[in-house]
């Protein structure tokens, strides 16, 4: 069994001790592919850092995340785009707009994440789109922005059926997590009757940890007890669930 982990930020635990044991568990737990956004410049190293400390399990992924476009955003797409030619990414992201925490920023959100999404068709790359509060917004960029190329992950999906539907016809996967194992969150009965085939796993590790595990910090290796939720959900057994995931991980990344 195989499962990916389409979206963890595993490389914020700096303590290399740490990190081995983080790696190690998510071994133990059959979590043997991880895909790594940064956040902003200075992330950018951390993420080369522990893909090549773990080839062949890291893999990265670079943006500007919608919260860290500040005044000098600008400035911050330029050193992100120019470390993007020097090594290996495999996806442009995470990218978006957060409108929970600031919509002071939209304007300049919307002008990054336009710039972002040309950069990912330049390189024929998927976006991994972080989407708060923001999918009528995010929706009409996707729109005007539509090609044959626009391509990628809903991270973190905690949308309605129509809102899925609507990712799905734009020929997204819907990037499922910890929530879907919240008593209440409603993610349970949204995926029920979607396809696997439009559908990935992630953690967004330290963030939004699953049941039984609620509270504490989020780690990549938990990302079996999402699978094991969705493998419920669906009447299905787990080795499915990674296996359909894993191969839809593989249509977005291209390995």
């Amino acid at each position: 069994m195989i499962l990916t982990d389409t979206h963890t930020h595993l490389y914020y635990e700096t303590d290399p001790e740490k990190l081995d044991g983080l790696m190690q568990r998510c071994l133990d737990n059959q979590v043997s592919r991880l895909f790594l956004p940064n956040v902003d410049s200075e992330s950018v190293s951390m993420v080369f850092e522990l893909a090549e400390r773990y080839p062949g399990h890291c893999f990265p992924m670079l943006g500007l995340h919608p919260c860290d476009v500040k005044d000098n955003f600008k400035e911050e797409l330029d050193i992100i785009y120019k470390e993007i030619s020097k090594r290996k990414i495999y996806a442009i992201g995470e990218i978006g707009i957060d409108l929970y925490w600031d919509k002071s920023t939209l304007s300049k959100q919307q002008e990054a994440f336009r710039t972002q999404i040309e950069w990912a068709k330049q390189l024929d790359l998927p976006i991994v789109i972080h989407c708060r509060e923001a999918f009528d917004e995010i929706f009409e960029i996707l729109d005007e922005l539509k090609d044959e190329k626009l391509r990628g992950i809903f991270h973190c999906f905690t949308g309605n059926r129509e809102q899925a539907n609507r990712v799905i016809g734009l020929g997204f996967f819907l990037g499922i997590g910890g929530v879907l194992t919240y008593k209440n969150s409603g993610l349970d009965k949204v995926v029920q009757d979607i396809d696997l085939k439009h559908i990935v796993l992630e953690t967004d590790s330290p963030y939004l940890t699953p049941v039984p595990h609620r509270g504490k910090p989020n780690e990549s290796s938990y990302l079996v007890h999402i699978a094991q939720k969705l493998a419920d959900i669906k009447q299905v057994s787990i080795e499915k669930i990674a296996e359909i995931s894993t191969e839809n991980s593989i249509k977005v990344f291209g390995i």
